[in-house]
């Protein structure tokens, strides 16, 4: 089974910066991609960040382009959501997802697409 960890999360100032970490296993099973998501209190989880297994290439949603940066250590493994100049409208419990068999690609911008997912570590922005 595939299993995820986040952390890195906290309470950081507009403005700011933090690196929330995805710790994976069980990717000799079939997961493809990394899907970093976002739900904020009493709104939809959205869609972030995404990294692909294969070649690397990776997917941000338009809110965070410039700003935030999807990698990854092979070594580990363990995926990282580097986010820099961030604003009060980030603050969110943000989670890392994938699938068990693989099926899903950094298209798949939908958290209905992936069964497999960490239990999120909360980003606090806040002056």
């Amino acid at each position: 089974q595939v299993h995820l960890v986040e952390s890195g999360g906290g309470l950081v100032q507009p403005g700011g910066s933090l690196r929330l970490s995805c710790a994976a296993s069980g990717f000799a099973l079939h997961a493809h991609v990394i899907f970093w998501f976002r739900q904020a209190p009493g709104k939809e989880r959205e869609g972030v960040s995404c990294i692909s297994l294969s070649d690397g290439s990776t997917y941000y949603a338009d809110s965070v382009k410039g700003r935030f940066t999807i990698s990854r250590d092979n070594a580990a493994p363990t995926f990282y959501l580097q986010m820099n100049s961030l604003k009060f409208e980030d603050t969110a419990v943000y989670y890392c997802a994938t699938d068990h068999w693989g099926l899903r690609s950094c298209s798949d911008v939908d958290a209905n697409a992936f069964d497999a997912w960490g239990r999120g570590t909360l980003v606090n922005v806040s002056s």
